[in-house]
């Protein structure tokens, strides 16, 4: 038997969902928590096999629940259940050790399938989620080191190129040596290269400089 924890502020909601599971032979429902808070307590008193967690709730929202729940209890699987697809809600929720994200629009049926497979230790993702985590992973892949330069990083960067010393860089770019010297040392960290050799070669290599 699963045993599930439904966490959701909407009463019309918990009963529908939490009726419709408790009909499945293999799933109970052990609790139901209206808002983080509750969710919190009750997943560490009945420790369930599957929470079921909204992610806008008063007190305490399903986000922050499922991170206290996760440092708490590691081992447990949780379930986003929610309305909202939008990149604020998805990554965090994932990022805070959710199992798998799910819309309401889902049919119940749906939504038990989704908490055996989590039972079973799948992921469970929407298409919608699916697509938005493998552009988002794509869009990473894609993003090099020095596209977080700024305009006069990458212009510092072309005199380090030139040979030129902190000082040089100072009295032709007109700014104190102090704040040369903090430009080269983001300019290193941003690369993630030892020094300033590294970086001039780092910078040839992806024809930042000629």
């Amino acid at each position: 038997m699963i045993k599930v924890l439904f966490a959701d502020d909407h009463e019309m909601v918990r009963i529908g969902v939490s009726s419709y599971l408790a009909a499945q032979p293999d799933i109970e429902v052990t609790g139901e928590a209206s808002n983080g808070i509750e969710a919190v307590r009750l997943a560490l008193q009945l420790r369930p096999d599957i929470i079921l967690m909204d992610l806008v709730m008063k007190e305490m929202d399903g986000i922050e629940a499922t991170r206290q729940i996760m440092e708490e209890w590691p081992e447990a699987k949780i379930l986003i259940v929610t309305s909202f697809l939008d990149d604020e809600k998805v990554y965090p929720a994932l990022e805070a050790g959710a199992s798998g994200y799910m819309l309401k629009t889902s049919r119940a049926s749906e939504i038990a399938e989704a908490v055996r497979a989590a039972h079973k230790g799948q992921t469970v993702l929407e298409p919608e989620v699916t697509g938005k985590m493998m552009s988002k992973m794509r869009q990473k892949e894609r993003k090099l080191p020095h596209s977080e330069l700024t305009n006069r990083e990458l212009e510092i960067l072309l005199l380090m190129s030139q040979g030129k010393t902190n000082q040089e860089i100072a009295d032709e770019l007109f700014i104190a040596l102090k704040t040369a010297k903090v430009h080269v040392s983001n300019i290193l960290s941003k690369l993630d290269v030892q020094d300033r050799t590294q970086a001039v070669i780092y910078a040839f290599k992806h024809s930042l400089v000629k």
